[in-house]
């Protein structure tokens, strides 16, 4: 009870935090012309499930990167309050989707937390965490992250001996014993704004993809003596993005068994 009550506490205390949702995506393999968020899950657009999950967590922007055929996400959140967006003209990377935002957080100071907009299972609850973590820390960068029973293809994260933050290790980068970690990396982040412009700053292509990456800022951010944690806060069920057919059949599945669920409580 004593735990809750600081939580609570300190979302209460917590500073109007930003969002930028990753949005640009074609999703060549969803087998439609559609923007890949905008792939119907229980009738409704799976990045408006995102969205809902932000603004109910009490973020005060949201910011959506889009790029392919940005004008059918826009139109999606037409008249939609506190939703602005970027454009991402070529696909350079999920880092050079969030360079597209620094107009966005210039001037700003507070929190910004980064996820994508094809995880429509993102829960309120695993925002609320993350960004009462970064505040009641002061960290520069909060990682959520998941334990997961079978953690192939996802990065996994890496300890010191003491539970600190080391790295991300990428599936294909890791060794056996790394292989064994179930905690795993989730594409969501939360980042204190100028920490975040300071660590787009240094971002290259000199990586097999010739693409910018989110998931290196973490680790400039180490290097430069920045505090970075992970928390272990996000449920296995995040984890279900959608990148085929197949996966928007698994995460409808979930979804409406979680509805159903709260529905009989």
């Amino acid at each position: 009870m004593c735990v809750r009550r600081a939580f609570l506490g300190v979302i209460q205390r917590m500073q109007p935090a930003k969002a930028i949702v990753l949005a640009a995506g074609k999703g060549t393999r969803m087998k439609s012309d559609l923007p890949k968020v905008l792939a119907q899950v229980a009738g409704r657009p799976m990045v408006r499930y995102v969205v809902d999950a932000l603004q109910a967590a009490g973020v005060a922007e949201v910011i959506v990167v889009v790029g392919y055929r940005a004008e059918m996400v826009k139109a999606e959140f037409a008249g939609v309050p506190g939703v602005s967006f970027a454009e991402q003209t070529e696909q350079l990377g999920t880092g050079h989707a969030v360079m597209m935002c620094r107009e966005h957080l210039a001037n700003f100071a507070g929190p910004v937390i980064i996820v994508t907009g094809d995880s429509p299972l993102l829960q309120i609850s695993s925002v609320q965490a993350l960004l009462a973590e970064q505040q009641r820390t002061g960290a520069a960068c909060v990682l959520g992250t998941a334990h997961k029973d079978d953690p192939h293809g996802l990065g996994r994260i890496k300890r010191d001996a003491a539970g600190n933050f080391l790295a991300i290790v990428e599936q294909k980068d890791a060794t056996v014993a790394e292989q064994a970690i179930t905690e795993v990396n989730m594409s969501t982040y939360v980042f204190e704004t100028p920490a975040l412009l300071t660590a787009l700053n240094q971002l290259t292509t000199a990586n097999a993809q010739a693409e910018y990456y989110i998931t290196d800022c973490p680790a400039i951010l180490l290097r430069a003596g920045r505090q970075v944690e992970a928390l272990a806060a996000l449920q296995p069920c995040e984890a279900l993005s959608v990148n085929t057919i197949e996966d928007l059949a698994a995460v409808e599945a979930e979804l409406k068994r979680q509805l159903t669920s709260a529905a009989t409580r």
